[in-house]
């Protein structure tokens, strides 16, 4: 008996039944996949929105890009909803270099992970046995072309759809709900399987326990350089594309066993790149609109009927397709009016740029590299700390859109979630909500910029300069003049190339400020030390009016951080100088900044006991600023002291500081004197 067989329809039938093997669509296993991960509620660009767990997993996981991935989410559950969704297409268009194809290829890695888990595996049946029926010359066991899952041939065991209905519920004793449930993924059989299984039906004068003998089920590869399951189809060139390598053709060699000419199973279906993810699979097309006319229109039937049709025969199948395009190929695309219909088939998310710098540091370490770097003669070389801030920093600005509301540098930060002066998060989302009206996508917010093989590039050209070779070092300063040859080399346009530039300048002035505040930390002997200033000087203005404030000037307070009461003496000189650093003159300014200061303080502090204000950057340099100025009596500042080196006690300043960075602050020799060096200068001040 069939039934007995462990790789029997019986059996896998049984299976679904108690839940140990599940029967789902496409949409719905992506959907399941996605939706059992964690979500966390997280706060960007002002607007709450959910970020998935499952994305940011592994070692080399997507960083940012919160929009795009909530659109896809909603939209693959739409779609396993029965939604219009399931009749479209989902395409991400957007600048090169933003993550388009990595974010497609992580989810199908995922995807495929996620099928291997014995209870998600996806099954399929072939038939066997089939040099009994004499027409099929040497072909003697034959897998169904496009993975039809065994329940779509139980649905289909008899020749009409309600009689096999009625089969299962009397001999399964299946509950009316579950079988309503199966039925909604009901689809008929491919033309090759539902011929063969005509075949063997008169083969064995229907008896259907006979002709479940000819039945196998197995399990559908998962190997990824087979394409099943998750398969890529590149824009190929112009002349040799055809819909073959979409939809398969004609096989001759098949042609030479089958006797019968109108048995369907003569084409070759696995020859393209569709019947291979049929199973429940992700189709992933890159670069759609690169095609040819006649293949986009292909597309157009696959998308809208989910059915590979040749010569009047169909195959039905389930697949979630998923493509990329650039911005200029869409762009081009829509201005052919006649495509209208295939874009009207489609999703389409426009994927930004990251424009957060603090999660672009995760992807400037992807684009450094995590091994360690050698020089071209192979020692092995340093990369100076401050390297990734001035490289992302430098990125990021280019990708942000100018606005008369906002400074670059107040963009920059909100776009972060941090503190710009009294600009407020909402300004940000109103300056985002006016430029999403644009029509031109490209003047839309984090559109134009950078993108990461840029920044890519710009490392690779730093690498190879004779000054790192040479110092075995990878000093962050150098960084500016490599994206500044990448700009010059690679961005077409004039008004862009002139923008980005100018955004260089700006970066290139927040990494003098970082250097202040990295020497004021190696003359302090201590890492933190500025941020040690700026919290006291929170500390003095909250402790300023306080009650219990005796004449020495003495305030104890809780700190939030440990819990553990401290004394602190507040200085109103101390005060008055980092105010006056921040240009703040009037009574009324001073208490005004206080205020917002205190303020913040309130908001961050219950969230985030360990907030530091070190964001705060203008707070930041006024404290840097009064600080070196105070500290170094005599010789005027640490400049004039590191600079001029003749007499003995600047000397040994000098070394000290350089000992605190090579030894506290992780620099080298090299990257140590030319920070100094450079700190020295007068170059990109204010």
């Amino acid at each position: 008996m069939a039934d007995q067989r462990s790789n029997s329809l019986h059996n896998h039938f049984t299976s679904v039944k108690k839940g140990e093997r599940v029967f789902e669509n496409a949409f719905e296993s992506v959907s399941r996949m996605v939706l059992e991960g964690d979500i966390d509620k997280v706060m960007v660009n002002g607007k709450n929105t959910f970020d998935f767990r499952i994305f940011r997993e592994g070692k080399k996981h997507i960083v940012g890009m919160y929009d795009e991935i909530n659109s896809f989410v909603s939209f693959v559950k739409d779609a396993s909803q029965g939604g219009s969704s399931k009749e479209m297409a989902f395409v991400l268009v957007g600048e090169p270099g933003n993550g388009k194809t990595f974010l497609v290829e992580y989810l199908c890695k995922m995807y495929r992970d996620f099928l291997s888990l014995p209870k998600n595996r996806k099954y399929t049946f072939r038939f066997v046995g089939l040099d009994k029926l004499g027409s099929y010359g040497n072909i003697t066991t034959i897998e169904s072309q496009t993975y039809e899952d065994p329940m779509v041939l139980a649905m289909n065991l008899h020749e009409s759809s309600a009689e096999s209905q009625q089969y299962l519920s009397r001999r399964y004793r299946v509950a009316d709900k579950m079988l309503e449930t199966w039925y909604e993924n009901y689809r008929p059989l491919g033309a090759c399987s539902a011929y063969i299984w005509n075949n063997i039906r008169e083969y064995t004068n229907g008896n259907l326990d006979d002709m479940l003998d000819f039945i196998e089920i197995v399990p559908v590869p998962l190997i990824e350089s087979l394409g099943t399951v998750t398969g890529k189809y590149p824009a190929k060139d112009k002349i040799t594309s055809s819909a073959v390598d979409l939809l398969g053709e004609e096989s001759i060699q098949r042609l030479l066993h089958i006797t019968d000419t109108n048995n369907p199973y003569r084409f070759d279906l696995r020859r393209g790149a569709l019947a291979r993810v049929a199973g429940g699979g992700i189709h992933f097309s890159d670069e759609i609109y690169k095609n040819k006319k006649d293949l986009v229109q292909v597309y157009l039937g696959i998308i809208q009927n989910r059915c590979i049709e040749i010569d009047g025969y169909k195959w039905p199948i389930d697949t979630l397709i998923i493509a990329t395009s650039n911005n200029s190929e869409f762009n081009r695309f829509l201005a052919e009016k006649e495509e209208a219909p295939i874009v009207d088939r489609c999703r389409i998310c426009y994927v930004s740029h990251n424009t957060n710098y603090v999660l672009q540091k995760e992807l400037t370490t992807y684009a450094i590299g995590n091994e360690s770097k050698t020089t071209l003669t192979g020692d092995a070389m340093h990369q100076d700390p401050n390297l990734n801030y001035a490289a992302s920093v430098g990125v990021v600005l280019t990708r942000l859109p100018r606005s008369e509301k906002l400074t670059p540098i107040e963009t920059m930060k909100l776009a972060a979630g941090e503190v710009a002066g009294e600009k407020s998060l909402k300004t940000l989302s109103e300056v985002i909500d006016t430029l999403s009206q644009e029509h031109d996508i490209t003047k839309r917010y984090g559109q134009k910029g950078l993108g990461q093989r840029n920044l890519g590039r710009s490392i690779q050209l730093m690498l190879e300069s004779s000054e790192t070779n040479e110092g075995k070092c990878m000093f962050a300063y150098d960084v500016f003049h490599a994206i500044e040859r990448a700009i010059l080399d690679y961005v077409s346009e004039a008004k862009d190339r002139a923008k980005f530039l100018d955004d260089l300048k700006i970066a290139k002035g927040l990494y003098r400020e970082r250097i202040m505040t990295e020497m004021f930390n190696a003359y302090m002997d201590e890492p933190l030390a500025i941020r040690k200033d700026v919290l006291n000087y929170v500390n003095m203005i909250i402790g300023i009016d306080a009650e219990n404030l005796g004449t020495d000037k003495m305030w104890k307070y809780k700190n939030p951080q440990t819990g553990e009461l401290q004394a602190l003496k507040i200085d109103e000189r101390y005060i008055n100088s980092v105010e006056d650093g921040l240009g703040l003159k009037t009574r009324e300014q001073k208490d005004s900044f206080r205020t917002s200061i205190r303020k913040i303080y309130g908001q961050k502090i219950s969230v985030r006991p360990d907030y530091d204000f070190m964001d705060n950057l203008e707070l930041v340099k006024a404290v840097t600023d009064v600080r070196l100025k105070s500290d170094i009596a005599g010789s005027g500042s640490l400049i004039g002291a590191l600079a001029n080196r003749t007499n003995e006690e600047n000397q040994k300043l000098y070394d000290r500081m350089i000992e605190t960075m090579l030894k506290k602050l992780g620099y080298c020799t090299t990257c140590a004197q030319k920070t100094i060096e450079y700190f020295c200068t007068q170059v990109d001040e204010n």
